[in-house]
């Protein structure tokens, strides 16, 4: 039951002939205020997808990129229902770019349910990425949400079979999110020759569009992604801009090079289906 906006979305970038970018960002780093300017940013300069990252403690499936993003997060204070609230504000703007939270289970669980399905659809997000939370585990996450017709978006990576595809794929929705190298986000590249195969077992047995992600930092390799791929998901190169703001102190440029990026990434993939 995908929501409405990523079905669009996909039929929007399959009919273009082309991947869809999707672009992660951490919410409230270096604060919220720039994290919207950020948004508008990236949906601006041909985001088709974006990710929100909401700060977490122990962000084990993060590598140092957007860890050290949840850490400015949380130093500024930032909750699980801030990231709410700077989805809302987004939506009151934006009525179509499909908006997915990715976080972990702890801060979720902490609010309920119930109530965090409740927030998110008020919030206007179209889909969960939960990380720690496998697929016999998020039953009850999952039916919260289906009340709202919110997609519970899984992970699958080269060294899932395909009977472990199955399972990952049973109740998924929206798209599945392929992890492109075994690691943490931003770790290494892949070949895309290498994990085409997969990728096309993964999107058979699923139904879904395949997203792939972990590794992608240039307009090059998001285009070789985009050719064997739905999706292509960037999040570390998006991420290290805040960084260089907050080190410099000129927030403003972290949308700035955020835009820049998006740019280049969405031209890359347009050229690449030409």
């Amino acid at each position: 039951m995908p929501t409405s906006r990523i079905s669009a979305c996909f039929e929007k970038t399959r009919a273009e002939g082309r991947a869809a970018l999707v672009a992660y960002l951490m919410a409230g780093d270096p604060d919220l205020e720039t994290s919207f300017q950020a948004l508008m940013a990236l949906r601006e300069n041909g985001a088709d997808i974006i990710e929100l990252g909401a700060p977490f403690t122990d962000p084990m499936a993060d590598g140092p990129s957007i860890q050290l993003a949840g850490q400015r997060s949380l130093a500024a204070g930032t909750k699980l229902a801030d990231v709410l609230a700077l989805a809302r504000r987004f939506r009151e703007v934006d009525s179509e770019t499909p908006l997915i939270l990715m976080g972990y289970a702890n801060p979720v669980h902490h609010m309920g349910y119930d109530s965090f399905a409740d927030a998110a659809a008020t919030a206007g997000i179209d889909g969960v990425i939960t990380v720690d939370l496998p697929p016999e585990e998020d039953a009850p996450l999952r039916e919260h949400l289906a009340e709202h017709e919110i997609s519970v978006i899984r992970l699958a990576t080269p060294t899932t079979t395909e009977a472990r595809m199955a399972r990952v794929a049973e109740g998924a929705s929206g798209f599945l999110y392929f992890v492109s190298v075994t690691g943490v986000t931003g770790a290494g590249a892949a070949d895309p020759r290498e994990i085409a195969p997969k990728i096309n077992a993964a999107r058979r047995i699923s139904g879904l569009p395949v997203c792939v992600g972990f590794g992608v930092r240039s307009g090059a390799q998001a285009a070789e992604m985009a050719k064997i791929a739905d999706g292509v998901v960037v999040g570390s190169a998006f991420v290290d801009h805040a960084a260089k703001a907050l080190e410099s102190g000129h927030f403003a440029d972290a949308p700035a090079g955020m835009g820049r990026l998006a740019r280049e990434l969405s031209e890359a993939i347009a050229e690449a289906a030409s």
